[in-house]
């Protein structure tokens, strides 16, 4: 098939790799693009287009805070339209709203797929065993969700209220240290009790320097998909100014940081 994508960061990349792999012609648009994201979807083996109008299928992969915006980009194209997007349920209806019948919920779960049995696309509505069979046999291995046509972004929510809201947890916690001069104290401790929680807390800083600009409105995203369901709100709300803290402090010059 023929499959537009929007945009090729490291996961649409490497999904769209997959796909290309698989047989399928994979569609990128490249106006307004890096060169780092050009380099990437050459590396892909992705094909530069003017426009999707020729898309039978278009995988949109883009920060949560963009995903309502590119979904009213493709709203009338008769592509069937996956949006794979780290969103809460309520976002993901509203989307739902944009594009019609011709949509799939989609999540992601795990890295960039370039090698099998780690990453997994949940999917999520009446299309989603048509959008599943585009990754057959693949490296993102494809989960159809029955019950609510947004589960699939649901299970993101909850998945990620874990994994990346541990990450921010972690960081609140050294920084705290930090700033009441316990900061050796702790990690002594933490070698002591916690042995591999140094590692996982260089593993976190790493990621929030890199990708917490992304990370902060997924962290609202769950924070409201917490507030839809009675849930307290507030973690996930400082987890977002958490990894907008290491967002700013990773592009601070080197004298600035802490």
């Amino acid at each position: 098939m023929r499959v537009g994508l929007l945009h090729p960061g490291e996961m649409g990349a490497a999904i769209g790799a997959v796909l290309v792999e698989a047989g399928h012609e994979v569609l990128w648009l490249p106006r307004g693009r890096s060169e780092e994201t050009a380099r990437r979807a050459a590396a892909a083996g992705l094909t530069s287009a003017d426009n999707l109008a020729a898309a039978e299928v278009i995988l949109s992969v883009v920060p949560p805070h963009a995903a309502l915006d590119v979904a009213r980009s493709v709203r009338d194209m008769p592509a069937l339209v996956i949006d794979a997007n780290a969103v809460s349920p309520m976002t993901a209806a509203r989307i739902g709203q944009l594009l019609g019948d011709r949509w799939v919920d989609g999540g992601i779960v795990g890295p960039p797929p370039t090698q099998a049995g780690t990453t997994r696309l949940y999917l999520a509505g009446e299309h989603a065993g048509e959008a599943a069979s585009l990754f057959e046999d693949t490296n993102l291995e494809p989960v159809v969700l029955d019950g609510s046509p947004v589960a699939a972004s649901a299970l993101k929510m909850a998945y990620a209220a874990w994994t990346k809201g541990s990450a921010a947890l972690l960081l609140s916690a050294l920084d705290s240290a930090r700033a009441t001069g316990v900061e050796d104290a702790l990690r002594a401790e933490w070698s002591r009790s916690q042995p591999r929680l140094e590692a996982r807390w260089q593993a976190a800083a790493d990621s929030a320097a890199t990708k917490g600009w992304r990370w902060v409105g997924e962290m609202n995203e769950i924070a409201a998909t917490y507030a839809a369901a009675g849930l307290p709100s507030g973690f996930h709300e400082a987890a977002a100014e958490m990894f907008d803290r290491a967002a700013e402090q990773a592009q601070a010059p080197l004298g600035d940081k802490p």
